[in-house]
């Protein structure tokens, strides 16, 4: 939130394709960024859950580093998202809600099966892109699309930015 992505993406969409409808009712504007903010939590989530529990830590002693453990992985997610809905001080519908929405998000991720790198000029195949170009702008779709593939590189920064630096902190406190 603090990084101020979403309202960053939205605005330099408006400025840059001239389409100020999107912000003249305050109210509309404020709901647009509400639900385009979700959608970059559930990426960021998706994202850091992937991160931590199919990429090993990196190791500071000898030993070659790896994977988690599914079991250790099950247990990660359960608290992972329990420290979320408490953060987010969601209810119960709403914490059900967003781990609905963040399983639609990995089942596609993973049937996309997006490993390749992407040019600068494509849009991502990703959830993220798609249903936030269709909230933001769905008369120009493919100028949304763009838009929103930026936004999500910087959203999965800073994804492995947090995921690295709770990694680190938690490996300084003595338990993994």
């Amino acid at each position: 939130m603090r990084e101020r992505i979403v309202p960053r993406f939205v605005d330099s969409y408006v400025e840059e394709h001239g389409r100020y409808g999107l912000q003249v009712h305050a109210a509309l504007y404020r709901d647009l960024l509400g639900l385009l903010q979700r959608e970059a939590l559930i990426a960021m989530t998706a994202h850091a859950l992937e991160l931590v529990t199919t990429e090993p830590p990196p190791l500071r002693g000898k030993g070659k580093p790896k994977p988690m453990l599914r079991k250790d992985a099950t247990l990660f997610r359960r608290k992972f998202l329990n420290a979320l809905t408490r953060q987010q001080k969601w209810g119960l519908g709403d914490a059900l809600d967003f781990q609905r929405d963040l399983q639609m998000y990995e089942a596609l991720i993973a049937r996309s099966g997006t490993s390749r790198r992407r040019k600068s000029f494509e849009a991502a195949n990703h959830p993220f892109v798609d249903r936030c170009a269709f909230l933001l702008d769905s008369s120009f779709m493919e100028k949304a699309r763009m838009a929103a593939s930026r936004a999500l590189t910087e959203v999965e920064t800073l994804s492995a930015k947090v995921i690295a630096e709770v990694l680190q902190n938690g490996s300084k406190g003595g338990s993994a």
